[in-house]
């Protein structure tokens, strides 16, 4: 990630936790093609709902990236700007708790008090909280063998204890910017666009598949982290070897495609990681 996007986390981070936040929502990139603008403005809406306007012109910020950028067309644009806004909005408990309470909007028709029970790691759960309290949990944890341990939450609006406690969870939002978690997802988010940048001056047929990429990380628990675990090994293994001109993979989008076929729900990732060998052998023999 470079120093000016840090920065510019940095700067977005701050301006929600001290609360120079307001309710206008950022402009739109200028030069954004109309076609582009439903999904755009869509996701900032989003992402003020979940975590507020600074957050969301975090991403009009990354997203002003490619507008105009060659090889970026319309159909492209619209994918990054709604991918971005999906991975930006990942599931932790302090989401699943805003989604809780706005099945409580008071409409005719709206569901009434349920519960939903959510297995999470324990690593997922300590991660949402701020770094500084965090990272001496984890290490807790890690001692004791605990760390990816699985814990059901209840997420329930069928009690008035129950929507207490959905409200003190969803109010933790303020601090999610300082929270381990994000640090990671701000670090992947970061990389994706440098993969899609890298293969536009690389090997630019290949962006499409390399944006679509992203669809391999969601949900939480074990398929967030099976589909992390893909996505690193397909990058590391595949995209970034070629782009840095060690591995010859002429047709990348393919190759990125067929390891993704091979992605099983398995931990150990032995279909997937017999794929990568035999496409970089095939690459090493031609």
């Amino acid at each position: 990630m470079s120093d000016r996007g840090i920065l510019s986390s940095l700067r977005y981070l701050f301006a929600d936790f001290i609360g120079e936040d307001d309710d206008t929502p950022p402009f739109l990139p200028e030069g954004l093609p109309e076609p582009v603008m439903a999904a755009a403005s869509d996701a900032i809406h989003l992402l003020i709902d979940y975590q507020g306007t600074s957050y969301a012109e975090l991403y009009v910020h990354r997203l002003r990236r490619f507008v105009g950028k060659q090889g970026v067309d319309e159909v492209m644009l619209t994918e990054i700007a709604r991918l971005m806004a999906v991975r930006m909005t990942y599931e932790d408990p302090i989401r699943i708790a805003q989604l809780k309470l706005a099945e409580l909007d008071g409409r005719p028709g709206a569901p009434a008090g349920s519960v939903d029970v959510k297995k999470f790691r324990l690593e997922e759960l300590i991660g949402a909280l701020p770094a500084v309290i965090a990272e001496y949990l984890l290490d807790a944890l890690e001692w004791a063998g605990w760390l990816h341990k699985r814990v059901s939450i209840r997420f329930s609006t069928a009690s008035r204890f129950g929507i207490r406690r959905l409200k003190i969870e969803a109010g933790l939002r303020r601090w999610r910017l300082l929270s381990v978690r994000y640090a990671k997802e701000r670090v992947w988010v970061e990389r994706w666009l440098h993969m899609i940048d890298r293969s536009l001056t690389k090997q630019p047929q290949a962006a499409p598949a390399i944006v679509q990429t992203a669809t391999m990380i969601e949900g939480y628990g074990d398929v967030y982290r099976q589909g992390l675990a893909d996505w690193n090994a397909i990058i590391d293994g595949l995209v970034k070897p070629t782009f840095d001109g060690v591995l010859a993979l002429p047709d990348l989008a393919g190759a990125v495609i067929e390891a993704r076929a091979a992605a099983l729900p398995d931990p150990r990732q032995t279909a997937l990681k017999r794929k990568i060998a035999e496409i970089r052998a095939g690459s090493n023999a031609a």
